[in-house]
């Protein structure tokens, strides 16, 4: 591209419905795919397309966040010149808490001034997509719109936004005469007197916005059609990399359409779940329609179905949970489960 695009990533939302997995860390930062953060679709998304210039803006529980991203390294942004920024915002309690806040970015107004690139991407963290943005930018310069706003197949906004790194600049400095507060409330002022369009994504997209939708859309990867949608070989989807030594498959054990990642050790039966790094799995235990978090241990001879298992969970031996794919049972990060029924 010949006119570079800058990236902002609004990293400050967060869904009640989600609290039980937003204790400690922010919904940027929560785990997805067994070895993957959300924030990674977006950020990889905007690397794959050319982006050289990423700016982060967090609120608040953001330190995992911060340590998932390091320097940027696995992004390619960790750079002399543009690369991997990170903004955390002042304002902590602010009525204003929608995709684009004003507020946050003018806080940092110098960013923007020193930015030398023409047009930003403006977009949420919790967008599950894997989209060229450079094709998105060479449709908006032939509409000739003055904002884009990218769609899904429904026809639902994804809270993604093209604009003129200038005209972002102008409604910052404006916001208090114009009474804008974020970019979804210019976009559905029908007197803003600017030119919007809509591109149309047609490829794989979820908002990742309560329980039901982080449960179903990881659970929906164990699909291979829906796998090949979001992962391609073209535009490759990074995450932070740890040097971890194969999974352990112990006699006696059982896989089953399941994605396991590294350095596990599996001496049960695990059919159609996701199981993240360093898990430990008892003999006689049976885990089905699960999302289990990295280094959770489950003892022997338990039972776990439709459940999503935080980071550092432990169950103790002979505990039966049962859950259903429309309201699955949430374990809090470092707690202890024991021996019980629930259903």
């Amino acid at each position: 591209m010949k006119r570079k695009l800058l990236g902002i990533i609004d990293a400050t939302t967060y869904h009640e419905d989600l609290k039980d997995l937003l204790t400690h860390r922010s919904l940027a930062a929560l785990p997805f795919a067994g070895r993957y953060r959300i924030i990674d679709f977006i950020l990889s998304n905007m690397v794959n397309s050319g982006i050289r210039s990423v700016a982060i803006f967090p609120k608040i529980q953001y330190r995992s966040l911060m340590d998932h991203l390091g320097s940027g390294k696995n992004w390619d942004l960790n750079r002399k010149r543009d690369g991997l920024f990170f903004f955390p915002s002042a304002i902590v309690d602010s009525e204003y808490n929608r995709i684009g806040s004003f507020d946050l970015f003018a806080a940092n107004m110098d960013y923007f001034y020193r930015s030398t690139q023409e047009y930003a991407i403006i977009s949420n963290c919790f967008t599950i997509l894997n989209i060229d943005f450079s094709s998105v930018f060479k449709w908006h310069l032939q509409s000739g719109c003055d904002i884009t706003e990218i769609h899904d197949q429904r026809g639902s906004s994804l809270e993604i936004y093209l604009i003129k790194t200038s005209l972002l600049i102008k409604l910052l400095e404006t916001r208090n005469q114009t009474g804008y507060t974020c970019m979804q409330d210019v976009v559905n002022d029908p007197h803003h007197g600017y030119s919007i369009c809509q591109y149309v994504y047609d490829g794989y997209a979820v908002m990742i916005d309560s329980i039901k939708t982080y449960y179903s859309s990881n659970m929906n990867l164990l699909q291979p059609d829906m796998w090949k949608q979001l992962f391609l070989r073209e535009r490759p989807i990074f995450t932070k990399v740890k040097d971890e030594p194969p999974t352990k498959y112990l006699k006696g054990s059982k896989v089953t359409n399941a994605m396991i990642a590294n350095g596990c050790l599996i001496s049960g039966i695990v059919d159609r779940s996701i199981i993240a790094r360093g898990v430990k799995i008892g003999k006689g235990s049976v885990i089905k329609n699960c999302i289990i978090m990295q280094k959770c241990q489950i003892e022997d001879n338990c039972y776990l179905d439709s459940m999503i298992l935080d980071k550092d969970v432990k169950i103790e031996a002979g505990t039966k949970i049962i859950g259903t794919p429309g309201s699955p049972y949430v374990i809090r990060k470092g707690t202890k489960q024991g021996a019980l029924m629930k259903s």
